[in-house]
């Protein structure tokens, strides 16, 4: 069972995850304008990316990469998960070259800005800033759904752009 600290703005820290209490504290003090993340530190003052798991500590967010835009996002993103019938893969994010969940196909197919964004935050963060440039804001639920919704889903926002 993990350990859970808590600051005053709802933010979570697992002390397994950080390794000691004392480096959750820290993580939780790094943040920035941040409500309701778990296990966040340095994302940016991501007060708009609630739930965000996972993120890797950083020291600072100065030197943030830049947020790439993807022109057409829907329909590029539906048209790599549906390339073949094993284009998708919504259990991880990235299983090989042509195999990846909703969030990686967005963190690749944003080349190399998308995978120093991932490398500096995380897969979940990195889509979900590169999906808000590219002008839409997707609720972190949609990037944990199976394959059946998460394609269901993408195919409707493609056919809607």
């Amino acid at each position: 069972m993990a350990t859970w600290i808590e600051d005053a703005n709802g933010n979570k820290c697992s002390v397994e995850y950080f390794g000691s209490e004392e480096a959750a504290r820290a993580a939780l003090e790094s943040l920035k304008n941040c409500k309701y993340c778990i296990n966040c530190s340095g994302c940016s003052d991501c007060s708009g990316c609630s739930y965000v798991r996972n993120a890797k500590p950083v020291e600072s967010t100065s030197g943030a990469p830049k947020v790439p835009i993807i022109e057409d996002i829907h329909k590029k993103v539906y048209a790599a998960a549906t390339a073949t019938s094993e284009s998708l893969d919504m259990t991880t994010w990235h299983t090989c070259e042509i195999t990846h969940c909703r969030a990686g196909w967005v963190v690749n197919l944003a080349g190399e800005e998308g995978k120093a964004l991932e490398n500096f935050h995380n897969t979940e963060l990195a889509a979900m800033l590169i999906y808000k440039a590219s002008g839409y804001e997707i609720s972190p639920v949609q990037l944990y759904l199976n394959n059946a919704d998460a394609l269901r889903d993408m195919k409707a926002l493609a056919e809607a752009e």
